[in-house]
């Protein structure tokens, strides 16, 4: 089915229905590579697929255009999933003209043999005359790779912004009023916490710069398109990209015989106070991506490990590296742990984490000898109250601040 933005604008990107693996993280839904054709005076191909793709690609610009007949292929970023098939493309569409930022075309020319391909090499702000309508470059970098830039046709008010406002949904319907919106959403805040929530500060500058563009339609390369709901996804971002404080508490644990689960359960039961939500995650037995997701809006968080080998459970030191690739900002919590026979070596361990990830200490480590005791617990009811009135008073400083 021929599936159009505007007169002459269509999308001919894949969808991935059984991927669950992305950049080494887990994905539930699937996801599409997202690539759109202008036909005008002059034809563009913006962006293309992940390399397996290809040919369904090449297939689908065929049946809307002659390939010789394709002018431009623009590509707004050089990673695999956008611009793995582009040998292919460029070996089927023998006058197109690959046009890219400079950086742009140093990585491409370090992932294929770019020898035989003809380059326009434009600069943030440039523009491309099609006939009716302009393409306009703009950089957007680390949204999220240095060389990122998105593309805006002026006469169609119509933003191709790349990874930005993405999502990892592949779906039938192609844009946000056809799909379950709250599945977009929680898909596209899945795909900020584990892919830009490192890239914050740039991806707000970057929505500064675009904000002043007239915008009506929004296609990213991932997922649906925005054409109702752009100024929803666009206040989310707002906040993610400044970790907007919510009222919510997340419990995060690992355990070995259920003596660190008993502790994570008393926190719960202490942080569950009215206006707050908490959420209770155990390593093992979430994915890694989804404790990610949970911990973007949540300014306050619990830690729990049991003692293994004198060291933290493996899964909390897969945690660790996870996020510090990913560095939150903003997080306060506390540290709990059940030991045997060793308790320094964890609880020193707990001090490093914190600090490695700036994690403020807003309770000292609550540290049990094996099976907690009705102090222990009580200790951590209380801790778990005091965290949930510090996330409830951070969300409420933060609405009466906007107000």
């Amino acid at each position: 089915m021929e599936i159009t933005l505007r007169d002459g604008i269509h999308w001919v990107g894949v969808i991935d229905w059984n991927l669950r693996e992305f950049h080494g993280y887990e994905i539930r839904r699937g996801t599409t590579y997202n690539a759109y054709l202008v036909i005008d005076e002059k034809t563009a191909l913006i962006d293309t697929v992940r390399a397996p793709f290809g040919q369904e690609l090449i297939e689908k610009l065929g049946a809307l255009t002659p390939l010789d007949r394709i002018d431009y292929v623009v590509c707004n970023h050089a990673e695999p999933d956008h611009a793995g098939s582009l040998p292919a493309i460029m070996r089927a569409c023998p006058n197109a003209t690959l046009v890219c930022d400079a950086k742009c075309k140093e990585e491409l020319s370090a992932f294929f043999d770019t020898s035989a391909w003809r380059f326009r090499v434009v600069a943030s702000g440039e523009s491309l005359s099609l006939g009716k309508r302009t393409l306009q470059f703009h950089a957007t970098p680390m949204v999220h790779w240095p060389e990122s830039m998105a593309t805006y046709v002026p006469e169609e008010k119509l933003l191709f912004s790349m990874d930005a406002f993405g999502q990892h949904v592949a779906d039938s319907a192609r844009f946000d009023d056809e799909s379950e919106l709250d599945v977009v959403f929680e898909e596209a805040k899945h795909y900020y916490a584990n892919i830009l929530m490192p890239f914050g500060r740039p991806i707000g500058r970057t929505l500064d710069a675009l904000s002043a563009l007239p915008i009506e339609l929004v296609a990213p390369s991932h997922g649906v398109i925005w054409r109702r709901h752009f100024a929803d996804i666009l206040k989310a971002y707002r906040a993610w990209t400044a970790f907007k404080p919510a009222a919510r508490v997340v419990v995060i644990y690992d355990s070995m015989w259920g003596s660190t689960e008993v502790m994570a359960r008393a926190v719960v039961e202490g942080a569950t106070i009215p206006g707050v939500a908490v959420e209770l995650r155990h390593l093992r037995k979430n994915a890694m991506s989804d404790v990610v997701t949970a911990l973007l809006d949540a300014p306050c968080i619990a830690l729990g490990s049991a003692t293994q080998n004198n060291s933290l459970m493996p899964q909390v030191g897969a945690l660790r590296t996870y996020l510090g690739g990913l560095k939150p900002e903003r997080k306060a919590g506390f540290f709990f742990t059940s030991y045997g026979w060793s308790r320094k070596a964890t609880s020193d361990e707990a001090k490093g984490l914190f600090e490695a990830l700036k994690i403020q200490e807003l309770h000292a480590p609550i540290l049990s000898l094996f099976t907690p005791t009705a102090e222990v617990l009580a200790e951590c009811r209380a801790a778990g109250r005091a965290l949930a009135e510090e996330a409830l008073r951070q969300a409420k400083e933060q609405t009466q601040g906007e107000g």
